[in-house]
């Protein structure tokens, strides 16, 4: 089935209930393990000498009374990369943007200013809203010097857990997530989590000309999504922040690379995973590493001792390096470091029980569907002087007027994900939360949902997906955003039983 000119134009949308202009105020899983790597990045690592007050974290902008109303401007900034100046593209001003700490059953109001100089719009990464009129609807275009009002309405049980918001235009979503627009989402618990300290941390990474400008990519970086050779912790060069001693530390932990995996670890703290994406897990998990793909998110508990803990990551080896060259590999490189005062925290209760949600294993299913991912031969390098429609799912490249999947709602289906390629690629899907069956031959048997999903480099992944509410279009796509921009994304339709 076909759409007509599915992107829709601000000055086109019909938004229900008519949003004032003059309205405007300012709000003040599964896991796995990566392998190992063959060399080390050597690099001074931060010391208690950088601090008092070193690190910072996003701008905090907290709803009250059910609202959060922001006024968010995209423009180029000048900031501080590593103690040189940078131009960013930026969300007011900051790399990441302001952090919205908003509750189930919160509606946000977002006014959205583009001063960028080129269209952008907004996605809100994970939420489970609706993918039409002025919510979570990617196929508006925001122009430059235009401002349009976003508004998201979460129900009631809508997951707890961290999100992000960042462009979705198609094709320039990687060069602008790539030059610094991002910013983190938090839905809070509606029964708290008893922690010490609660923190925020954006992982990214990005390019430098040496004019301060961002680097853009080559035909290389594209086709094997690109990776920046600085590495950033809420847009700073390894951090260093305060904590106590003993203290019980939550992180809710953003990976925002435009195509990076990250495998993280904690050095002299022990980790408790919660649950990634906006799923939570029955049982939380100790871990000692895990591994973060483009756009997922973890929800991390950190007990601390008396010693520095550290943020730390590790290369995880892509299938196609060598192609790449003199790539620059990581072991346990210290995104951030977290170093305990003289203070002991006090004790800390022990944690609710945690829902996983419905197992849809159980569940009659309405369809079995498969989507097989391809782009470029890797070996074929002399074809790739044009890569435009060479990135497909299930041979066809993304075409703005064009329904790729039907779906109903109420039902339950389920996807077999098939990769095609000598790379990995993550998976994502909008508006409806997955369940993970398998990814590669590895089953999983718990309960455990994200919205983005590894699929192995010649392997294929396997979920379900229960289209509970929602009528409208959205997308499914590969979140190395460069693989996107190219075409590797289809729209689905979702309508009524």
């Amino acid at each position: 089935m076909a759409s007509q000119d599915t992107r829709i134009s601000r000055r086109t949308i019909l938004i229900a209930g008519g949003a004032s202009a003059g309205a405007l105020a300012l709000a003040g899983g599964a896991f796995w393990l990566g392998t190992s790597v063959s060399k080390t990045l050597t690099s001074g690592n931060p010391t208690q000498s950088s601090l008092p007050g070193f690190g910072i974290e996003p701008e905090i902008l907290r709803s009250s009374g059910g609202k959060l109303t922001v006024d968010l401007v995209a423009a180029y900034s000048e900031i501080q990369i590593g103690g040189k100046p940078a131009k960013l593209k930026t969300y007011n001003g900051t790399t990441p943007g302001p952090t919205w700490m908003v509750k189930p059953g919160d509606v946000i109001t977002v006014n959205f200013t583009n001063n960028l100089g080129e269209p952008t719009n907004l996605h809100t990464h994970g939420f489970h809203v609706s993918p039409a009129g002025n919510s979570d609807n990617v196929f508006v275009e925001v122009a430059d010097g235009e401002t349009f009002t976003y508004q998201y309405t979460l129900a009631d049980n809508h997951p707890s857990a961290p999100f992000w918001y960042h462009p979705h235009h198609h094709g320039m979503a990687a060069d602008q997530v790539f030059a610094g627009l991002y910013g983190a989402i938090v839905v809070e618990d509606t029964e708290p989590i008893p922690a010490t300290k609660e923190r925020v941390l954006v992982l990214s990474d990005i390019s430098l000309q040496t004019d301060g400008n961002v680097a853009g990519a080559n035909m290389m970086s594209k086709m094997m999504g690109r990776e920046g050779d600085i590495l950033l912790l809420n847009g700073q060069v390894q951090p260093s922040y305060a904590s106590d001693q003993n203290a019980l530390e939550r992180w809710r932990i953003v990976n925002s690379c435009t195509s990076r995996y990250m495998k993280l670890s904690v050095p002299g703290g022990t980790g408790t995973l919660l649950g990634k994406d906006s799923g939570r897990f029955a049982l939380p998990q100790k871990v000692t590493e895990f591994t973060l793909a483009p756009g997922n998110r973890a929800d991390l508990l950190v007990q601390f001792g008396s010693e520095p803990v550290s943020l730390s990551y590790t290369t995880v080896p892509h299938p196609d390096a060598m192609m790449m060259g003199s790539t620059q590999t990581y072991t346990n490189y210290p995104l951030a470091q977290f170093i305990p005062g003289s203070t002991t925290a006090a004790t800390v209760t022990a944690l609710p029980p945690q829902t996983a949600g419905p197992d849809l294993r159980s569940e009659a299913i309405a369809d079995s569907r498969s989507f097989t991912l391809k782009m470029p031969n890797m070996g074929g390098m002399g074809g790739m002087g044009n890569m435009n429609g060479g990135f497909t799912i299930n041979g066809q490249a993304f075409n703005m007027d064009v329904i790729n999947t039907s779906v109903k709602l109420g039902t339950v289906e389920e996807w077999t994900i098939i990769n095609g390629t000598t790379m990995d690629h993550p998976f994502h899907l909008h508006v409806w939360p997955m369940q993970v069956l398998s990814i590669g031959d590895s089953v999983v048997t718990a309960v455990e949902y994200q919205d983005v999903v590894n699929v192995p480099a010649n392997s294929r992944s396997v979920i379900r997906v229960h289209f509970d509410k929602f009528e409208g279009n959205a997308v499914y796509h590969c979140h190395i955003l460069d693989h996107e921009d190219q075409g590797m994304m289809g729209i689905i339709e979702a309508n009524p039983a």
